[in-house]
């Protein structure tokens, strides 16, 4: 038999914490959007940022911080960081953007609503309950985002096909037009 990947152990622990996820990382906004069927494993369009150079200036910072501490409230790589306060120091720091600070306040932002097929880097994908949203990433391409998920945990790399995730997707925004 052989031996399940380093990997496969990592989605199997995501698994087990998911009912614990997004802790402390509230609010509340009507940005829900029927969640498209996004299938495991599926296919993800390659679209081109309207504009690359800041979307992966973005990027690049968003993926450098994986594996930072969770902390609530958190808003910089020293103290840790929320889900909101990772959005809002790598737009800041990359591109002197000041963005609202709490997820419900970020899906609130003017600024076309983006269907799953037309994501591009850079864009905020959120997550909620009931039509509220709780949480916020921001989308990295082939169907992954960068987020601060919750207490004990790390800045992390998750696809949107997850079953969690899937399941309680509930829009995206584009920033950078």
């Amino acid at each position: 038999m052989q031996r399940p990947s380093p990997h496969y152990r990592c989605y199997a622990a995501l698994a087990l914490s998911t009912a614990l996820l997004l802790a402390g990382c509230g609010g509340g906004s009507n940005v829900r959007e029927i969640p498209p069927l996004m299938a495991g494993n599926r296919a993800w369009p390659q679209v081109v940022p309207a504009d690359p150079v800041r979307a992966n200036a973005v990027l690049m910072r968003a993926i450098s911080l994986v594996g930072t501490p969770y902390h609530w409230g958190g808003n910089t790589p020293e103290s840790g960081f929320d889900c909101s306060g990772l959005v809002n120091y790598v737009y800041r720091d990359m591109l002197d953007l000041r963005l609202p600070r709490t997820s419900r306040e970020l899906a609130a932002i003017q600024g076309p609503r983006i269907p799953t097929a037309q994501l591009a880097s850079g864009d905020l994908v959120f997550f909620g309950d009931g039509g509220q949203v709780s949480h916020v990433g921001i989308y990295v391409g082939e169907g992954r985002f960068v987020h601060a998920p919750n207490s004990g945990g790390t800045v992390r790399l998750d696809r949107l096909d997850g079953s969690w995730w899937r399941n309680h997707y509930s829009g995206a925004r584009r920033l950078l037009n």
